[in-house]
C-alpha cells in the first residue's frame, strides 16, 4: 500500500490551516470575537505553518527539502502550541492573580520597542484569559492547542518519514 506523497500531504496540511483561518476570521466577524494579542500570535503561527507547507507543496522537494520544510514548519507549530498552551494556562488562573489589561496592538507598536512588546503580549492579560465562546465544552485557545498539536505530529511524521 503505498501512503500519499509528501507533496500532497503538505498540500493538504496547507488546506487544514486555511480552514482554521476561516473559523478564526468567522469567530472575529461574524459572530463578533475580538483576538486578544496571544490570540494574533497563535494566528501568525498558523499562517506561518501553512506557507511552509504551500511553498512545500508548490516546490516538490527531494528528501532534505522535505526534511528542511517539515523542520521549519514545526518550529512555527511549537511557538503557536506554546503560544495556545500559555493561554490556556490563563484562562486556568484565578481571576485576581492575572495582570491588567493589556494595551491594544497597535498602541504598542507606536509606543514600545519591540523587546517590550513581545514581552507584554507572551506574558498575557486578563483579556487572554476571557472565555467568551466554547464548541463541546472547549474555548478557542483549547481548540488551537488540538490545531497545533495536529500540526506537530504532522511535522515529525513528515521529518521522520522514509520514502
Amino acid at each position: 500500500m503505498s501512503l500519499a506523497s509528501p507533496r500532497s500531504l503538505f498540500f493538504a496540511a496547507f488546506i487544514f490551516c486555511l480552514a482554521i483561518m476561516g473559523g478564526a476570521l468567522y469567530l472575529e466577524h461574524v459572530l463578533g470575537q475580538q483576538p486578544c494579542p496571544l490570540c494574533i500570535v497563535q494566528r501568525v503561527c498558523v499562517i506561518v505553518f501553512g506557507l511552509i507547507c504551500l511553498l512545500a507543496a508548490v516546490h516538490a522537494p527531494g528528501r532534505g527539502g522535505q526534511r528542511g520544510y517539515a523542520a521549519l514548519a514545526l518550529l512555527s507549530a511549537a511557538a503557536g502550541a506554546g503560544t495556545a498552551g500559555r493561554q490556556v494556562w490563563l484562562q486556568n488562573v484565578p481571576a485576581d492573580e492575572l495582570p491588567a489589561c493589556l494595551p491594544s496592538l497597535d498602541y504598542m507598536m507606536q509606543a514600545l520597542p519591540l523587546q517590550d512588546i513581545i514581552r507584554l503580549v507572551l506574558h498575557g492579560s486578563a483579556d487572554c484569559a476571557e472565555v467568551n465562546w466554547t464548541l463541546l465544552g472547549m474555548s478557542i485557545p483549547e481548540w488551537s492547542l488540538l490545531a497545533f498539536a495536529a500540526m506537530i505530529l504532522f511535522s515529525l511524521y513528515q521529518l521522520l518519514r522514509r520514502r
